[in-house]
């Protein structure tokens, strides 16, 4: 896996938006081991190539709060929740050109890669403004 936070802007001193591009490999079953959900930030993904199957809602099994020093919250997600599988959420089918939009406190994962991966641009609304605002900028 690698998520790269590409830019995080402040927009009009209201709030951030965090712009990122997400690569995820198929590693055999389960291919994403990490649902994880957001306390604060929504977020807002854009398949660009590959296939899968995504889950969002239910509950995450073995939950815990990511540290408040890791990378997670400080510069990609801010405060959230990981764990394990995703049960009991809805499951659909993901390609390019899909767009999921997922809410703050929803558990998400991938629970199946089905081409060698999947790569979406992540888009993080961030109206707590939790991530660095000039982040990335050069």
């Amino acid at each position: 896996m690698s998520d790269q936070a590409i830019r995080v802007v402040s927009i009009n001193n209201e709030y951030n938006v965090g712009v990122g591009v997400v690569h995820r490999a198929r590693t055999g079953p389960p291919n994403n081991a990490n649902g994880i959900e957001h306390s604060q930030i929504t977020e807002v993904y854009h398949v660009i190539e590959g296939n899968g199957t995504f889950v969002t809602g239910g509950t995450i099994v073995n939950a815990k709060e990511s540290p408040a020093d890791s990378q997670v919250v400080k510069v990609l997600n801010g405060p959230s929740t990981g764990g394990g599988a995703v049960e009991g959420g809805v499951s659909r089918k993901l390609g390019p050109g899909d767009v999921v939009v997922i809410p703050p406190n929803t558990p998400h994962w991938f629970s199946e890669i089905t081409t060698d991966q999947i790569v979406y641009l992540v888009v993080r609304v961030d109206p707590h403004k939790v991530l660095p605002a000039g982040y990335g900028m050069k």
